[in-house]
C-alpha cells in the first residue's frame, strides 16, 4: 500500500480540454512556478473525438502555498486552453453516505475497507429502507438512519435523504445493493457523485431471482457492474467492471456467493478510484487513471 498523502502538502489536479499542442508543458510550467513535484502523472489522448484528458499528483515544497492559492493561479492557464479542471488536496477523505437494503456484502466490505484505511473515506452515515444492518452500523460506530419507503411515502423518503446529504456535506452516495430506483430529480441532483452496483446479467436475467435464471441457462461468467447513476436506469458511465467464470458444477447458492463476492470488489475498486479523482466522465463513458 503507497504512503497516505500528506495533508497540505499533497495535491491532484485533474483536467480535460480540446487536445492542442504544449498542454502538458503548460502544466509542468505551472507546477514548476509553484514549487510542485510531480509524483503520479497520468494523461490520455482521445484521438477519435480531439479530447484530452490528465491527472496529476504532486506536492508543494513552498508551506506558503495551498489549495486556493494553487487553484488562483491556475486559473489563466485553465482559461487559455479551455481546460475544466478540479483541484483538490490528496489527503481530503471523500465523505461518502452508504446506501442498503438486505444484501450486507458490500456493505460490510466497504466498512472494512474504510477501517483498515484501503479507502480515504469517511462515512458519516448509512441510510437503509431496512433495520437488518443497524446493528452491523453500530459496530462500526456509524450513525444509521432508517428511511422506510412505499409508494406513498417514496417522495417524503427522499426529501429525508436529500436534507441528509446537505446537512452532513456529502461528496458521494453510494448505493451499495440499494433496492429502490432513486427518482429522476434524485438522480440528477447526485449527478457525477453516485455510485451503483449490480450484477451481470442485466439486461438478460431481470428480478429478485437473477442467479437461480442464470443458473438455469447455465451461464459461464458471473460478474458486476459499478456505475454512476442516472435518470437511466442502469444505464449510467461504466467506473469498473470484473468477471469469474464458473460452471456446470455450482448450484444457485454457489453462484450467489461467487457473485457477492465480485460485487464487493468492483463497487470497492469504483469507490477508491472516485475518491482518489482518478474517474473523469466523458459523456457516457468515463476515462480512469487506474
Amino acid at each position: 500500500m503507497s504512503p497516505r498523502p500528506q495533508p497540505g502538502r499533497e495535491y491532484v489536479l485533474t483536467l480535460s480540454c480540446p487536445n492542442s499542442a504544449g498542454l502538458v508543458h503548460a502544466v509542468s510550467g505551472f507546477l514548476v512556478r509553484n514549487s510542485g513535484n510531480i509524483l503520479e502523472s497520468r494523461q490520455f489522448d482521445d484521438r477519435l473525438h480531439g479530447r484530452f484528458f490528465m491527472r496529476v499528483h504532486f506536492d508543494v515544497s513552498d508551506p506558503d502555498t495551498n489549495a486556493e492559492t494553487l487553484r488562483y493561479r491556475f486559473g489563466p492557464v485553465a482559461d487559455a486552453h479551455r481546460i475544466a479542471w478540479t483541484l483538490s488536496e490528496a489527503s481530503t477523505p471523500t465523505r461518502t453516505l452508504i446506501m442498503v437494503s438486505r444484501f450486507g456484502h458490500c456493505l460490510n466490505d466497504l466498512l472494512f475497507r474504510r477501517r483498515t484505511g484501503a479507502l480515504n473515506i469517511e462515512i458519516p452515515a448509512i441510510v437503509s429502507n431496512h433495520r437488518d444492518f443497524e446493528s452491523l452500523a453500530e459496530t462500526y460506530g456509524v450513525p444509521f438512519h432508517h428511511i422506510p419507503v412505499t409508494r406513498d411515502t417514496k417522495a417524503e423518503a427522499e426529501a429525508r435523504l436529500l436534507e441528509l446529504v446537505r446537512e452532513l456535506d456529502i461528496d458521494l452516495v453510494v448505493l451499495a445493493r440499494y433496492m429502490q430506483v432513486l427518482s429522476d430529480d434524485v438522480c440528477k441532483r447526485f449527478e457525477g457523485r453516485a455510485i451503483n452496483i449490480h450484477h451481470s446479467f442485466l439486461p438478460s436475467f431481470k428480478g429478485a431471482r437473477p442467479y437461480e435464471q442464470a443458473h438455469a441457462r447455465g451461464v459461464k461468467l458471473v460478474g458486476a457492474t459499478a456505475h454512476y447513476v442516472t435518470p437511466d436506469l442502469d444505464e449510467g458511465q461504466i467506473i469498473e467492471q470484473d468477471v469469474v467464470r464458473v460452471d456446470h458444477s455450482l448450484g444457485p447458492r454457489d453462484l450467489v456467493t461467487v457473485g457477492r463476492d465480485v460485487e464487493a470488489q468492483v463497487l470497492a475498486h469504483a469507490v477508491k478510484w472516485h475518491s482518489e479523482s482518478r474517474v473523469m466522465v466523458d459523456g457516457n463513458r468515463t476515462v480512469v487513471f487506474r
